[in-house]
């Protein structure tokens, strides 16, 4: 994957992902890209798909179960209604 130079890539992974949960690819419920899936995918490093899952956790649209994986929240399509998509 190309990335714009002028935003972390993290920023630019997570609305790829943003914009897969919203669209459906990952409905609630589902389990979405590992950090290891994340870096074979968009060829990132560790932390940048460390920083991928915080952001989105932090929006409230994954949780991360120990062992499991992370998951789109039940909520998430009302949080991505409610909030601007920047990043």
């Amino acid at each position: 994957m190309e990335f714009a130079p002028d935003e972390p890539r993290w920023r630019q992974v997570a609305r790829i992902i943003r914009a897969r949960i919203e669209d459906g690819t990952y409905p609630p419920g589902t389990r979405v890209p590992s950090v290891a899936e994340m870096l074979e995918e968009f060829g990132i490093a560790t932390s940048t798909g460390q920083k991928v899952h915080r952001g989105l956790r932090a929006e409230g649209l994954i949780q991360t179960q120990v062992g499991m994986g992370s998951f789109v929240t039940k909520t998430a399509m009302e949080k991505l209604a409610a909030s601007p998509q920047d990043g």
